[in-house]
């Protein structure tokens, strides 16, 4: 009878990522087996980055902005790399919402998401663009190429400004938290008060 170091977490641990979606959805599922499919069966790295944050969770796959899909748009026309037909696919495994900052938007401009709002759908397609879903993409192109991979802005969370013993303070003033040290070591001379 030997230790059974894999319960105790001792020794080797299975693969600890996630191995599939952790929602019920049956399209997610299915396109999650797709792109692994691709994955295996391609040498695209395209395709394993999709398959890989289609297993994500939610937050970590966090909004995309409609000023951030046309800002990436116009940057990769100007790149010299971009070919003749200004036929790229903006590519972004999570949800788009509309923005009202973006007074214009590119004149047949192309974008797959998972998910997309109303507002901006409309928009890009009075533009003269379109709204790809993934499996669309797939067949359009199964290698990922003549695309653009976006992602949104991860650490806009609330939940990122108290990491690092930042402290959740109700609010400014003489009886609230006024530390400044939050977060440093203590021990460093630099910090110290000297009288």
């Amino acid at each position: 009878m030997g230790i059974d170091l894999e319960k105790r977490k001792r020794g080797r641990r299975k693969l600890t990522r996630r191995t599939k979606p952790a929602s019920q959805n049956i399209y997610l599922n299915l396109l999650h087996q797709l792109y692994g499919f691709l994955s295996r069966r391609t040498n695209s790295k395209f395709n394993k980055v999709i398959a890989k944050r289609l297993v994500m969770s939610r937050n970590n796959r966090p909004v995309v902005s409609l000023i951030r899909v046309v800002l990436a748009y116009n940057k990769r026309l100007a790149q010299p790399t971009n070919n003749a037909n200004n036929d790229t696919i903006i590519v972004t495994v999570a949800n788009v919402t509309d923005d009202s900052r973006v007074l214009e938007i590119p004149k047949g401009l192309k974008l797959c998401c998972l998910k997309i709002s109303e507002p901006a759908r409309k928009r890009i397609v009075a533009a003269g663009g379109e709204v790809l879903t993934f499996d669309e993409l797939a067949l359009r192109e199964p290698l990922g190429k003549n695309t653009y991979l976006l992602r949104g802005p991860l650490k806009a969370r609330a939940a990122y400004r108290y990491f690092n013993g930042a402290p959740r303070v109700r609010s400014n003033g003489r009886k609230f938290d006024r530390s400044r040290l939050h977060g440093v070591v203590k021990r460093n001379k630099k910090y110290r008060k000297v009288n």
